[in-house]
């Protein structure tokens, strides 16, 4: 067999071993290892490039943004941020029709610039924004659906865990990767809200327990706690500073990413103490799943590189992009072929799985056809998010349902309930795949 039937035939072997329940640092790891001992025929090579992808794979500085930015996150997520953004956003758009749902949507993108984790978001919202929703009139179902939907965000606006582990597998700045991901995320929280008001309008059915009661649009008008503005203020100020001082400074070009995930860190910090919301067993939690969550993701990012090398040995890639070129699918049918790919292993795969699979061997080829890989980045990542609520594994969705733990909302109607949501992404990763300013325009 020649080097390149092997690599077809070992990422079929990686794809099976995920499939069939193997851990996907696991699977990289062992299929990584076993195609450099065949192809080259020595299994002291495997160990040697084993050894030196461990050394040289997370032994740069800035992998630090990683442990920073999870820290971060958990921090706010402890400080009850989610509950008060979605309160004052309640009190704020209740006069609007679907308020409580744009209230989620514009809760959720807020939290996402804090977070970047939207199995977080999901869950915080879970518990905050579903059980006001149906008080309220809403279907226990369209809410606990609107909650995954919008939940995506956090993969998409800055910081973002999948952004920064693309940056990383791609070898592009991490940090223009965030500013690629700023109008793109703009324009899915803008879809989702003027979906959500157009649905209340013209099915309010499929929204409203009490479609008449929509109809005289008294459910948000009551809704929601009252707020003076100072307790707005109160609520609100904590987090737009370290918004203003991560995402402005990194912006700006006076943080590097990962001194804006230190001082991001620090600023939750301050943000859970002055909230006496953090004790001493809270922040032993914190620090522990800061720790698990990392270790994880740099032990995925270790085994990927590893993988990596294993293709190029392989000579995959530059195989692969003749191929595509002879084929006569050009640019614009690899970008379809590459989308589709990825949806359909969005429907079996979690996202930072697919990112691990597909990145390595997509990237390069996407650059020799002339991508822009900022551009390419986004492209792959909003299609990742859509297999985030796409059946059978559907993360975001089967988190809310378990957080919900409604036995009278079942996963099928939540299922149902985000199909409005993905046709919105499909929409905007329409538009920015024909128009790569969408993702490169802040990067001039």
């Amino acid at each position: 067999m020649t080097s390149l039937e092997i690599g077809f035939l070992l990422i079929g072997l990686l794809v099976g071993c995920v499939l069939f329940g193997m851990h996907i640092a696991y699977a990289l790891l062992g299929v990584a290892f076993l195609g450099i001992w065949w192809i080259r025929g020595s299994i002291d090579l495997s160990f040697r490039m084993l050894e030196l992808t461990a050394y040289s794979g997370i032994s740069d500085y800035l992998f630090a943004t990683i442990p920073l930015f999870v820290l971060m996150g958990l921090l706010v997520s402890v400080s009850n941020v989610g509950r008060d953004t979605f309160e004052v956003a309640e009190v704020l758009l209740k006069r609007v029709l679907c308020g409580l749902g744009v209230a989620t949507v514009a809760a959720n993108t807020v939290f996402a610039a804090v977070t970047g984790v939207s199995i977080a978001s999901a869950a915080v919202f879970t518990r905050v924004a579903v059980p006001e929703m149906t008080r309220h009139g809403y279907k226990a179902s369209f809410s606990a659906g609107t909650v995954a939907g919008s939940s995506v965000l956090g993969m998409l606006i800055p910081p973002s865990l999948l952004l920064i582990i693309y940056g990383v597998l791609a070898e592009v700045s991490i940090g223009s990767m965030f500013i690629a991901g700023i109008l793109p995320g703009m324009m899915l929280a803008l879809g989702f809200v003027l979906m959500l008001m157009t649905l209340a309008s013209l099915a309010p059915g499929f929204v409203f327990s009490d479609p008449q009661a929509a109809k005289s649009r008294r459910i948000d008008a009551e809704a929601g706690p009252h707020l003076t503005g100072g307790e707005i203020l109160l609520k609100l100020v904590p987090i737009v500073l370290l918004i203003v001082l991560v995402l402005g400074g990194l912006y700006t070009g006076f943080f590097t990413p990962t001194e804006a995930g230190g001082v991001g860190a620090f600023g939750a910090l301050l943000i859970a103490i002055g909230r006496r919301s953090l004790n001493r067993r809270k922040l032993w939690q914190v620090m522990k799943q800061t720790g698990t969550v990392s270790v994880s993701i740099l032990l995925l990012l270790i085994a990927a590189s590893f993988y990596s090398r294993m293709l190029s040995i392989a000579g995959l890639p530059n195989a692969i992009q003749s191929l595509v070129v002879d084929s006569g699918f050009g640019h614009w049918g690899f970008i379809m072929l590459y989308v589709a790919i990825v949806f359909l292993m969005g429907m079996i795969l979690d996202s930072t799985s697919i990112l691990l699979i597909v990145v390595p061997i997509a990237a390069p080829i996407a650059e020799g056809l002339g991508f822009d890989l900022f551009h390419f980045g986004i492209i792959t990542v909003i299609a990742v998010e859509i297999g985030l609520l796409t059946p059978p594994f559907g993360i975001s969705v089967f988190t809310v349902h378990n957080t919900l733990n409604d036995p009278g909302t079942s996963v099928e109607s939540i299922f149902l309930a985000t199909m409005p949501f993905i046709l919105v992404m499909l929409l905007v990763l329409g538009i920015v795949i024909v128009a790569p300013t969408t993702a490169t325009l802040f990067l001039r």
